[in-house]
């Protein structure tokens, strides 16, 4: 018997989770299916959730209404804001979580979700009715013979196409953690037309905790600090300091193994063909990369409460396992260490992203929708924040609605989507801070501002959470009056001596304190309690504002001719060859990219300032 769904979600790790929550959110039958029900969630290389730029990427993601900083919080060990020495544009969220925790917790929401049924099996292939350039979606067929039919489906395979784990010589036909791989589906996706490139990653080994001489190494203390991933997070329940993590470095012994060894890793032997991540390279690489370094650092990181195994974070590697004990014996600490679970490189197929439109659905194929790391993008973070966007326009699609674009301007989800779908990428994707060219707007602390109204009219945030939205933007008009208010000289006199900065020659009102250089959040509402009547969050919003208040606007206005570029739509049947004015190389790409507005076709590699001219006249004409 065919069963009928109104969407069907292929995978459930990081991307398949969000899409199918959000679908089932917004009351659509919606089926999710694993290889596995056992990889629900799991968190298969590092045990942390968030880091630079993606712990915005989680906050967002728990802005528009996902479910990845919830869990988070419900499952931490350790928890520290990263660059917290620096800028409040850099400062990123990262936290460890107990991994088998969150495999557990993540499959109980899905269990309980209302409208989602889960379901273990292997696809083997995408059907679709129609022709050339009017495909849709039909449905899917498993390895045992079953059919599920859909008006919308999202691939979120992960590392799971043709993978292949690499140790040494030894090359095993498996995914990650040891799970099956999808055997069948990269040759449908093939059939179907799509170009499928082979990337690269890779996970250290796991080492036995009781192994290890910690006291040779550094304690990494959790912080006790006020932030959460997710706004609705009960600071008193999170547990942020039940595991310590631990630094230590590699030394010239352990250079050494590794370079009288190179020709047996699998990538300087020749046995991956792979483009691996540029931005969290092997162990060996580094030694290859950066020769004149005598040390390099790496993170001893608890993988849960229950287990003694620790990820030994910045030493993955494709070395053979008969070196690789040698190799981490050679730290000082690890002199007797255990390994538990050999290091191993993975290669996998994932598909070309600028074959997809800003929604993430195809450009070729109706109602197909792609997110995750089958999308060219590496981290657990990434692939949520893809899912989200794809399981809400998936949504959209099926209410005849237009779909959520999220721009570069408003969130890193849209510089991630933008960079994926207009430049491509020729290496696994990673999100960072400097990607984004409006780094003081896209805070953590103001994601609910950016987006929970999105994600309340896409029909994924709850109202209780939008309330909570309101209530802070009413805050901070009051903060924003409180501040107007003059403080008191005396106290203010006190105030600037204790902190060492200049005197006042006049009156100062709180908002210009809050300028003063060496005013911070904490010490000011230390000394001064005019924030006692509105939230924390708010007061926050407000003081980074002001401090920041001239930067900030050189930004809004840079992102207010953005924008006007953005919106300058470019019709879909444009016929780029017929445009005077545009090189080739300009109408080759317009042609296969297909941007949607003036925005997009300004960041494709290979147009130049010229070229964008001539389309900007050729609109102004129209």
């Amino acid at each position: 018997m065919i069963k009928k769904f109104d969407a069907i979600v292929i995978g459930i790790g990081h991307a398949g989770i969000e899409s199918a929550v959000a679908l089932a959110k917004k009351g659509f039958k919606t089926l999710a299916l694993s290889i596995s029900l056992d990889n629900v969630g799991f968190l298969a290389c590092n045990p942390s959730i968030g880091g630079t730029a993606k712990g915005h990427l989680v906050c967002e993601v728990d802005a528009l209404g996902g479910v990845m900083g919830i869990v988070a919080d419900k499952t931490l060990t350790h928890l520290r804001m990263l660059n917290s020495s620096k800028g409040v544009a850099v400062q990123s969220l990262r936290g460890q979580v107990d991994k088998y925790k969150y495999h557990d917790y993540m499959k109980s929401l899905l269990e309980s979700t209302p409208n989602l049924s889960l379901r273990q099996g292997e696809v083997s292939e995408i059907i679709v009715n129609g022709s050339g350039d009017k495909r849709k979606i039909k449905g899917v067929k498993l390895v045992n013979g079953l059919q599920f039919l859909a008006k919308v489906i999202v691939v979120a395979t992960g590392v799971y196409l043709e993978s292949c784990t690499i140790t040494g010589d030894v090359i095993e036909e498996k995914g990650p953690s040891g799970f099956s791989r999808s055997n069948y589906l990269a040759n449908s996706l093939r059939q179907l037309g799509f170009n499928l490139r082979r990337f690269k990653t890779g996970t250290p080994a796991r080492v036995k905790k009781s192994s290890v001489d910690l006291d040779k190494l550094t304690i990494q203390e959790g912080e006790n600090t006020p932030y959460s991933f997710c706004l609705d997070s009960v600071q008193e329940e999170l547990a942020k300091t039940l595991h310590h993590c631990h630094l230590g470095y590699t030394n010239q012994d352990t250079h050494s193994i590794i370079s009288k060894n190179l020709k047996k890793s699998p990538k300087y032997a020749g046995l991956i063909k792979g483009a691996g991540a540029r931005y969290c390279p092997s162990v060996e690489d580094k030694i290859v990369r950066f020769s004149g370094k005598e040390r390099h650092p790496f993170f001893l990181e608890p993988e849960g409460e229950k287990t003694e195994e620790c990820y030994v974070q910045g030493l993955s590697t494709g070395l053979p396992a008969s070196i690789q004990d040698e190799l981490y014996r050679s730290i000082e600490g690890f002199e007797n260490v255990e390994i538990m679970r050999d290091a191993y490189a993975i290669e996998y197929e994932c598909i070309d992203p600028s074959e997809l439109f800003a929604s993430l659905e195809s450009k070729a194929i109706k109602g197909l929708y792609f997110a995750g790391q089958i999308n060219g993008t590496s981290g657990y973070e990434e692939a949520a924040a893809q899912g989200l966007v794809a399981g809400i326009n998936a949504g959209l699609a099926l209410e005849k609605k237009p779909p959520v674009i999220l721009a570069r301007e408003n969130s890193y989800i849209g510089v991630l989507i933008d960079d994926l779908v207009v430049k491509g990428t020729d290496e696994p994707y990673r999100m960072m801070t400097s990607r984004s060219e409006y780094r003081l707007l896209l805070r953590q602390d103001n994601a609910d501002l950016r987006l929970s109204e999105i994600g309340y009219k896409a029909g994924v945030l709850s109202e209780e959470r939008y309330k909570k939205l309101l209530q802070k933007k009413s805050d901070i008009e009051k903060c924003k009056e409180i501040i107007k208010n003059q403080a008191d000289s005396k106290k203010v006199a006190l105030f600037l001596e204790k902190i060492s900065e200049a005197k006042a020659y006049r009156g100062l009102t709180y908002e210009e304190i809050i300028k003063r250089g060496g005013v911070t959040f904490d010490n000011f509402t230390a000394e001064f309690d005019i924030f006692n009547n509105v939230s924390k969050a708010s007061a926050y919003d407000v003081f980074i504002e002001i401090k920041y208040a001239g930067y900030i606007v050189r930004e809004q206005q840079s992102a207010q001719e953005a924008l006007r570029l953005s919106e300058m739509v470019i019709p879909s049947n444009t016929d780029f060859y017929s445009v005077h004015g545009l090189r080739l190389e300009a109408q080759e790409k317009l042609s296969k990219i297909r941007p949607l507005t003036i925005g997009q076709a300004s960041r494709i590699s290979g147009l130049n300032p010229a070229d964008i001219n001539v389309l900007i006249i050729k609109l102004t004409r129209k």
